[in-house]
This record gives structure tokens, C-alpha cells and sequence, in this order.
């Protein structure tokens, strides 16, 4: 029996080879499959990784806004503090897009007791007034819309003139200004009470150029708004009586 066992033990030395080389295939497959398994299993959690990534990050850009929103809203009550009288919030619901024509909608009308005529600020100056009301919306004529006007003052010297919106840039321009009037550029421009359309003492604007010509009688001058026109979502209307 030793005999045989040496001769069998002899005999599947040569044998070894070929059982490796007809079980290498298999073995190769099973371990490419592995590879290509975990391979399989890192791009999907690469995936789900970039997937959460870009959620995370659109939650915290919503937050950022939120945020800004929050200190908007803080500052626009702050405002609606300094007002006399009755005030009311109002976000905005569409803009025209109509060449030279700077007026948006707002999300309140008269049955929240909005009138024609209607003062509106917003946190950092006076964004313009009323001028068509609906029972649940209402059209505010921005002040820098050509067909708008406002009486205001300078601050620092208190000369008064009227602002009128500028057609092509979307500025203020003062009309009928001597070259000899005392104003600069940076000089603060409010709202001087005249004219009954606005309260006395908000900030309109600050002057950005003086273009004095000795040719003309008049000097060209730029106001650009306080009011945030292009960006406000919410605004203050206010309940304004001159003589109260």
C-alpha cells in the first residue's frame, strides 16, 4: 500500500500544473467579477455622494437667501417704525418689461384699503406710488419711470428741486437747476414734503455726477435712487396725510 501511495503521490506531481492552468479561468472570472463589483459599487456611491453634495449645497444657497430675506424684513420694519401712521407690507408679484416703462406689481388692492396716489418705501428709500388699484392687486409707478416725479431737498444745503425719472438710464435727473446752484456729487437727496404725493424727510437718492456747461442755462444732474428699484421683494405702503 506504501508502494502505491508514493506511486500516486508521484504520478500527480506532473497532474498539478494542469489542474492549475484548467482552474485558473475560473478563478480569474470569479476575481474579475469582484473587481468589477466593488468598481460597480465605488461609482454608484461616487454618485450618491456628488447627488447629496448638490443637495447640501442647494439647502445651504436657500438658507443664504432665507437669511438675506430675514435681514430684509428686519429692516423694512425698522422703517415701518420710523413711519407715522398706518403701514402695510406688500411683496412683489410681476415687473413690466415694456421698453421705458418702470412700473411693478404688488400683492395687495383695495380691499386691503390701497389707494391711487399711495406713497411706497422700501428698507432704504422711496420706491414711488400707487397709481392703478384692483381689489387684491394694486400697479406701483416706480420714481424712476419717466412719467414720475418728486419734489425733494438736499440735505446738506437744503436746495430744492423735483426729480423726474431718466428714460435710458434708469436714474434721477433734477430739472430746472441753475449752474449756480451749491450741488455736489454724493450730496442727499429727500423727499421734501411738497407737492402732497410723498411724507417729508426720506431718502430719494444720492447725486453721482454735475455736469455744469456754461452754454446752457440749467445744470445736468444725476441722482441714483436710494431705493433698492431692481432688487426689493417686499415693500411698505404707507398711509400718508399731509395735513395729519
Amino acid at each position: 500500500m506504501e508502494a502505491f501511495a508514493s506511486i500516486r503521490a508521484a504520478l500527480s506531481l506532473p497532474l498539478a500544473p494542469i489542474q492549475y492552468i484548467v482552474s485558473w479561468p475560473t478563478t480569474f472570472i470569479d476575481n474579475l467579477k469582484s473587481v468589477i463589483s466593488t468598481h460597480d459599487d465605488l461609482i454608484n456611491e461616487n454618485l450618491s455622494l456628488k447627488a447629496e453634495q448638490l443637495l447640501l449645497r442647494s439647502q445651504l444657497q436657500r438658507l443664504i437667501a432665507i437669511e438675506s430675506e430675514n435681514n430684509y424684513l428686519k429692516a423694512l420694519l425698522q422703517s415701518s417704525r420710523q413711519v407715522k401712521g398706518k403701514t402695510l407690507i406688500a411683496e412683489l408679484l410681476a415687473v413690466d418689461f415694456e421698453p421705458f416703462v418702470n412700473q411693478v406689481i404688488l400683492n395687495k388692492g383695495s380691499r386691503d384699503g390701497v389707494y391711487i396716489g399711495q406713497p411706497v418705501l422700501d428698507a432704504t428709500g422711496i420706491m414711488g406710488q400707487i397709481v392703478q388699484v384692483g381689489p387684491i392687486t394694486s400697479r406701483l409707478l416706480l420714481i424712476n419711470d419717466p412719467h414720475s416725479g418728486i419734489a425733494v431737498q438736499d440735505a446738506r444745503n437744503g436746495i430744492r428741486a423735483i426729480a423726474v425719472g431718466d428714460t435710458y438710464s434708469g436714474k434721477l435727473k433734477l430739472m430746472y437747476v441753475p449752474n449756480t446752484a451749491d450741488i455736489r456729487v454724493d450730496d442727499i437727496f429727500l423727499s421734501s414734503g411738497l407737492g402732497d404725493h410723498y411724507p417729508e424727510g426720506y431718502p430719494v437718492g444720492r447725486v453721482i455726477s454735475v455736469n455744469k456747461d456754461p452754454a446752457r442755462q440749467f445744470a445736468e444732474v444725476y441722482i441714483q435712487p436710494s431705493a433698492h428699484l431692481d432688487s426689493s421683494r417686499q415693500v411698505l405702503l404707507i398711509w400718508y396725510q399731509k395735513n395729519a
